[in-house]
């Protein structure tokens, strides 16, 4: 009878008992059984080795494939992508080989464990974006550019609201602030500035968006009194385009992770929160790998800025065939007993004013060109085309 009409190992099991107890020949008894000599003899010399356990199916594959990975290899890279769940398999493939200084496995290899382990999410995909800032500011050296932005209100588990206010190094990606501030005005913003600016030194350019306080959209070139104070220490103001945030793509990006890997924790209050910000930042200084860094880390790169910040600066000065008018508490500057209304903003800073023409005076806060005064009509137009201020 054939085998495939039995249980197999029943079957298995009722030839070896007929070839033991049997007084024909086995050629028969392979015959009774329907298989042949070489199968019949293959399940005499299993039972021989292992009883019947030896008679089940045995798996054609290798005990040990050439390329498996260690099994302590595994758990290693295993623990990592736990400590770091939202990072992908290259990161955790270079932290494994930084921590334990050995070669690790392909990326491909490292994907797959995750995959099996069940730790990879879909993500989709990120929007790549030129970034205006990279294409139409000159980054060569850190502190050339600093940028900085607000990542959105948060609230705590006991209600509390709080602003993160981060500050970053556009060539190094260095993240110098990370800072949970009560609010977004002037007066905190430029608390935590002064902060930095002492530890750090001064950029030559600060990039940020066009909302408060750093910048004033009903102002005269968007000068807020917020970038008046920056620009008064010689440092140049340069503003995404209104409804660009890829223009600042890189901090964008990382406010991502920032929500991904810190916000998300949802924690008791704004010193825990704030706590949470100092590892994050710790971190992503010192330990996440960087792919624009050819994942190395940003304190590999960063170094503070030669140019020292001074609590008293220096008085702006303007060129010699240049009159200087000090804008009063009302936002104006007299000239020839008139009285020009330019911003509020720069009450009490010196401007400076260049003869045009007969009639006409260009207006200068530092470097930066205002507009021009009409002395015939006693009359300020504006400058009007952006409101980005780089030297």
């Amino acid at each position: 009878m054939p085998w495939k009409e039995r249980k197999i190992m029943e079957e298995r099991k009722r030839f070896i008992h007929a070839i033991m107890e049997s007084t024909g020949s086995f050629n028969a008894t392979c015959l009774e059984f329907g298989i042949s000599r070489k199968t019949g003899y293959k399940w005499l010399h299993r039972f021989e080795d292992g009883g019947y356990p030896g008679l089940d199916d045995q798996s054609r594959r290798p005990l040990s494939a050439p390329g498996q990975l260690p099994e302590g290899l595994v758990c290693e890279l295993i623990k990592l992508k736990l400590a770091h769940s939202s990072w992908g398999p290259k990161k955790i493939q270079t932290l494994f080989s930084r921590v334990h200084g050995v070669t690790t496995p392909s990326l491909s290899s490292v994907n797959r464990i995750f995959m099996k382990a069940g730790l990879v999410k879909r993500r989709r995909v990120r929007k790549t974006s030129s970034g205006r800032l990279t294409s139409s500011i000159r980054i060569q050296s850190p502190n050339d550019v600093w940028t900085i932005d607000f990542k959105g209100w948060w609230r705590t588990r006991a209600r509390d609201r709080f602003e993160p206010l981060t500050v970053r190094d556009a060539y190094s990606r260095y993240l110098l602030e990370a800072r949970s501030l009560p609010d977004t005005s002037a007066v905190s913003v430029q608390q935590a500035f002064v902060g930095l600016f002492k530890e750090y030194g001064l950029p030559r350019v600060i990039h940020s968006d066009n909302g408060t306080p750093f910048a004033s959209r009903s102002n005269v070139r968007g000068i807020s009194k917020l970038s008046a104070w920056l620009i008064s220490l010689g440092i140049h103001i340069h503003h995404s385009r209104p409804g660009h945030p890829q223009d600042n793509g890189g901090h964008e990006r990382m406010h991502k992770d920032l929500k991904e890997e810190v916000q998300v924790r949802y924690l008791g209050d704004a010193k825990l929160y704030q706590a949470e910000l100092d590892r994050w930042r710790d971190e992503f200084n010192t330990i996440r790998p960087h792919e624009a860094l050819g994942m190395k880390t940003p304190v590999e790169f960063y170094h503070p800025s030669k140019r020292k910040y001074k609590v008293a600066p220096d008085l702006i000065e303007y060129p010699s065939d240049y009159q200087v008018r000090k804008v009063s508490a009302y936002g104006e500057i007299k000239i020839k007993g008139n009285n020009y209304f330019i911003t509020t903003a720069l009450r009490k800073y010196m401007l400076g004013l260049k003869m045009v023409n007969a009639s006409q005076m260009a207006v200068y806060f530092a470097s930066v060109f205002l507009g021009k005064v009409d002395l015939e009509t006693v009359s300020f137009t504006p400058y009007q085309n952006e409101m980005s201020f780089e030297k």
